[in-house]
């Protein structure tokens, strides 16, 4: 089993000692923002309950660990959507509610990890707190979410939670040095939203000399002198990603204006401020985070043309 990310091990340390002193909650909320890895700890939670011996450690080589290793543990049972980006129906939790009254098949605890849990549907949530409210003997819920305000409150009372915030900047540069003999711009953790994961891609793979290909690009488009419909169709593109590290770039440009000049700024921010006016900055950096959040709620909408509107009100014309 490979290390934990430094960023778990105090979260871990509290479950384990919940586990080795046999209180660890029915229903517990995992709360971790995307790009944390928390896949790996949700793996080494899972394979310490399902372990024969029921310790704070997984043993490894009883038949329980064998079989999690194998994926065949038929105790566990993780629910996830049946597609990528569709809802947690309501079906796949009364399924998961008639498993949490069985009895389990290999005399140890029942482990039913509900990820990601704001997936839910309100008739799937609604039906999942019948259970939470009346819980079964030695089985155990374990919510996994990015975000508990996306959850019903009725759903989140019933769990105990925890969050795992950002990595501090010292663990995080720390772990970055130790897993890649690439250069780390300074600006890198905070244009990834000081997520390690997405910020170690950002070095190792395309995504540094992409980005700085789309940040030359916004600032000939600001400049009037760029292709504003060949850069919304490359925005289009890994979407989220993209603005995300625009909506970076426009908030550091308007530090900029007040002066604010720190080491992790992103380098194109000051020559942004000298080209577009605050108020523009902050009204685009507006638009944008509604943006955001719009194409992320809403499928099926045409990304690029609402990307092409956004650009062109840089220079204050208006998309017909």
């Amino acid at each position: 089993m490979s290390p934990l990310y430094p960023w778990f091990a105090p979260l871990w340390q509290q479950w384990q000692a919940h586990l080795e002193q046999d209180r660890f909650p029915n229903a517990a909320l995992l709360v971790a923002k995307a790009g944390l890895g928390v896949d790996q700890l949700v793996s080494q939670f899972s394979q310490a309950v399902m372990c024969s011996n029921y310790a704070a450690e997984p043993c490894g080589f009883c038949h329980s660990c064998q079989l999690m290793a194998s994926s065949n543990h038929p105790d566990f049972h993780r629910v996830v959507p049946e597609k990528e980006g569709k809802a947690i129906t309501v079906d796949q939790i009364r399924q998961c509610n008639r498993v949490a009254q069985e009895s389990s098949q290999l005399a140890g605890y029942r482990l039913i990890v509900i990820e990601p849990a704001e997936a839910m549907n309100e008739s799937a949530a609604n039906a999942l707190l019948k259970t939470l409210e009346t819980p079964s003997a030695k089985c155990l819920f374990l919510l996994v979410a990015t975000s508990a305000s996306q959850l019903l409150p009725t759903i989140t009372s019933r769990c105990q939670q925890w969050h795992v915030g950002e990595p501090d900047s010292v663990v995080l540069t720390q772990w970055l040095a130790e897993q890649t003999e690439l250069p780390v711009p300074a600006y890198a953790e905070h244009l990834n939203g000081h997520s390690p994961l997405q910020t170690l891609r950002f070095i190792e793979g395309k995504e540094q000399s992409r980005y700085q290909a789309i940040e030359q690009q916004l600032l000939a488009v600001t400049r009037q002198q760029g292709d504003v419909v060949k850069l919304a169709k490359e925005l289009a593109t890994e979407t989220e990603q993209s603005l995300s590290w625009l909506w970076y770039l426009l908030t550091d440009a308007q530090k900029c204006h007040f002066g604010l000049a720190l080491p992790t700024a992103i380098p194109g921010a000051s020559v942004l401020a000298q080209q577009v006016s605050y108020d523009l900055l902050y009204t685009q950096s507006e638009a944008l985070r509604e943006l955001i959040e719009q194409l992320t709620t809403h499928s099926g909408l045409n990304r690029e043309l609402l990307i092409l509107d956004w650009l062109i009100k840089f220079n204050g014309e208006v998309c017909l």
